[in-house]
């Protein structure tokens, strides 16, 4: 009795004094799960057959155990019949929320009611890094949070008193101003200060995210490439249709080719038309198909009127967005119809100011001066919303080694909730989460 003894002390010192290997030291961290066992169940025998230990009560009637094998020990406990469910307990993180602090002030972006929902977009991965949208619009203007994200760019302004630089088309995309004098665009036309519209629209797109500055766009790592069409009396169609061929990187005639192309195009812009004009069509045409493969999105218009009387929102082949405000209803301003495909954030800043689309802009009444922050409203405020969203669902695709939409699946791809009122939003409200995921799992 006294050998077999000390012969187990020698055994249990010789293991003792023995050099681990680093796999046998390293125990696996205790994983915890889920469980719910049904009435009468054997709970003790479920424990040790299934090598797991209570650790606190759970919600539901279940409790939480602690296992080195979760994997294996919900396979055991789903075996039993006194099992009711057993589940990884799994840990979520908050969504991606910058720490830009106008952020809380963009309610159109994360807002459950009026929102996109583009922190759970973010939360599967894109930024829109590697992506260019073409902002077709008043031009570039600085701006501390944007101008790291502009890139390249032409003013394709014709008349030299629309641009105000004393030339016609020129390499230079700089926003000179909007504004106008009375009767200056016609009998009774308003006076009115410079808008710096196309700086509004692009920070929606991309103005910078996580910098400590002012707030975030859609896909803050996407390029804005700044095409100039809209100058003091706004833009000519002939310009219009010069700077989408453009902006898509088609050939126009005495223009440098763009080195820049972009598969994007939002067009915040438009006026009363019967129908489409050629020209404007016959440019749409040509870079939404091979080999441009260009999406262009386009604004409803603002008349509170059904959006086909009303151009480039009657176009074929376009992304005509209306606008919601922050309750989730149409704009009391915005076009509707059968032409509009999706709705959007546009926000109403009557009552309240905060109830509009916070994003970037410049103080100065006539040239540029300071930059600042300011809420806008429209139809021109939702389709960068668009714009970005599907930058982000481009750029899921290259993250997971997928070839770019064309236009057409970017259209089946691009999500949206319903919409209580038919045919004023269309497919519905835009879903940033949901259309990056439906674009990620496509073939």
């Amino acid at each position: 009795m006294r050998t077999g003894m000390a012969a187990l002390i020698g055994v249990v010192m010789a293991l003792a004094v023995t050099p681990l290997t680093a796999s046998a030291q390293e125990e696996p961290e205790e994983q915890e799960i889920i469980v719910k066992f049904r009435e009468g169940a054997s709970r003790g025998d479920a424990l040790t057959e299934s090598r797991t230990r209570a650790v606190a009560d759970a919600t539901d009637g279940a409790e939480v155990l602690a296992s080195r094998d979760a994997a294996e020990s919900i396979r055991v406990l789903l075996a039993r019949g006194d099992v009711e469910y057993a589940e990884p307990n799994i840990v979520l993180e908050a969504t991606a929320v910058p720490n830009d602090p106008l952020w809380p002030q963009q309610w159109h972006y994360w807002e459950p009611v009026g929102g996109i929902g583009l922190s759970q977009a973010w939360d599967l991965g894109p930024s829109g890094a590697g992506q260019r949208v073409a902002v077709i619009d008043t031009g570039r203007t600085a701006h501390p949070d944007m101008s790291a994200n502009y890139l390249g760019g032409y003013d394709f302004i014709s008349n030299a008193a629309f641009a105000k630089d004393g030339t016609g088309r020129d390499a230079n995309p700089t926003d000179q101003g909007d504004w106008r004098l009375a009767n200056q665009c016609g009998p009774g036309s308003a006076a009115r200060p410079s808008s710096w519209h196309g700086l509004h629209v692009a920070g929606t797109v991309a103005e910078l995210r996580n910098n400590l500055t002012g707030g975030t766009g859609v896909a803050p790592l996407a390029k804005v490439v700044p095409v100039r069409v809209l100058g003091t009396c706004g833009g000519t169609i002939a310009d219009i249709a010069a700077g989408i061929l453009w902006a898509a990187g088609a050939p126009v005639a005495g223009v440098p080719a763009n080195p820049n192309p972009a598969k994007t195009l939002n067009l915040s812009l438009g006026g009363p038309s019967a129908a489409c004009p050629a020209i404007l069509q016959n440019a749409l045409n040509t870079v939404r198909n091979n080999p441009y493969n260009a999406t262009v999105i386009v604004s409803a218009g603002n008349s509170n009127a059904n959006a086909s009387g009303f151009t480039p929102a009657n176009c074929g082949g376009v992304i005509t967005t209306a606008a919601t405000d922050r309750q989730a209803n149409k704009a009391s301003y915005s076009n509707f119809g059968a032409t509009v495909e999706i709705c959007a954030p546009g926000g109403e800043t009557s009552p309240s100011a905060a109830n509009g689309v916070l994003s970037t802009l410049n103080n100065g009444a006539t040239v540029p001066a300071g930059s600042i922050y300011q809420y806008y409203q429209g139809t021109s405020m939702a389709s960068p919303h668009v714009a970005g969203v599907v930058a982000l669902m481009q750029h899921g695709r290259v993250q997971h080694g997928k070839a770019l939409m064309t236009p057409a699946q970017v259209w089946m791809r691009l999500q949206a909730k319903p919409h209580p009122i038919a045919g004023q939003c269309g497919k519905g409200r835009l879903d940033a989460r949901a259309s990056v995921a439906a674009a990620i799992a496509a073939p």
